[in-house]
């Protein structure tokens, strides 16, 4: 049986485009909000995180740039592109189909 905090295949890209929607972010505080907002169901670990992040930079869906943290310190602060944006509103109506296709099988059966 599948832990809570398992994520359907396919949505962390959608999670970290929304996430990055509104504001850079470097990658601890990308899974730490999507953390919170998801009221502390979904944890992104660091080696799920990281290679997602390096396949949307390589598809041009966001970019990244150092930049200093909250703390002082050097990080890679990682934004949407234009392409981004609408890979995000693609990636929302599949999903927003898919969920309400599982949730009509879900309540009807």
């Amino acid at each position: 049986m599948g832990k809570p905090s398992d994520l359907v295949q396919g949505t962390l890209d959608l999670l970290i485009l929304k996430t990055l929607s509104l504001e850079a972010k470097h990658g601890w505080a990308i899974a730490k909000r999507i953390q919170q907002v998801s009221g502390e169901v979904l944890q992104v670990q660091q080696g799920s995180l990281y290679p997602a992040l390096h396949r949307l930079e390589q598809q041009g869906w966001i970019k990244a740039k150092w930049m200093e943290s909250e703390t002082g310190r050097q990080a890679k602060f990682y934004s949407l592109t234009a392409a981004g944006r609408g890979q995000l509103e693609t990636e929302t109506a599949n999903w927003n189909r898919l969920s309400a296709a599982i949730d009509l099988i879900v309540s009807q059966v």
